[in-house]
């Protein structure tokens, strides 16, 4: 089973979060507002947070824009992912994806149907890798935020969780594209 390695040290990460919502505001914001509280009470630094409205040019704008900035390790979004004719954010964060990470689906999945059932596949939720970022797009309600940050994210985005961690092969991701973002520790 998985565990925290206290021998190894734990590597902050820059992570920007985006919501994605026709009708969102910054102060009413819930899920973008779960999603920025675990990632700094986890001890990353939140590199960015945006609101945009569920359009595919203005989402792919923002999540290329991001990937594109060496100084963004993850972005994470949420909202979009339905099945309604305005959810497009699958389809405007998958075309930039250079690998798909379907176990983050699937474990997502695995998660969510423990605790609302079949009600899960109403989400489209997707992970990938893009430039050396990691790419995760959430359902829009702050019950999947914490279930995806509390039960996937927040392990894997810690160098010291065992038996392996995105962390620890960050530096090989762009291994193709001759950029380096994190140093060994």
């Amino acid at each position: 089973m998985s565990r925290i390695d206290e021998s190894r040290p734990f590597i902050p990460l820059n992570i920007a979060v985006l919501t994605v919502s026709d009708t969102r505001k910054l102060e009413d914001d819930r899920s973008g507002n779960t999603l920025s509280e675990r990632v700094t009470k986890a001890g990353h630094l939140l590199a960015d947070r945006k609101i945009v409205t569920d359009d595919v040019d203005a989402i792919r704008a923002v999540v290329g824009n991001w990937i594109s900035d060496a100084g963004i390790d993850v972005v994470i979004s949420t909202g979009g992912t339905g099945f309604t004719g305005r959810d497009v954010t699958p389809e405007a964060v998958e075309p930039l994806f250079e690998k798909r990470m379907d176990g983050f689906s699937e474990v997502f999945h695995r998660i969510s149907y423990d605790k609302i059932g079949t009600s899960t596949i109403q989400s489209r939720a997707t992970g990938g890798v893009a430039g050396a970022t990691y790419i995760f797009a959430l359902p829009g309600s702050p019950g999947a935020c914490k279930d995806a940050w509390d039960g996937i994210l927040k392990f894997q985005l810690d160098y010291r969780h065992m038996p392996c961690n995105f962390v620890e092969i960050m530096p090989r991701l762009d291994e193709h594209l001759k950029r380096g973002k994190l140093q060994e520790a």
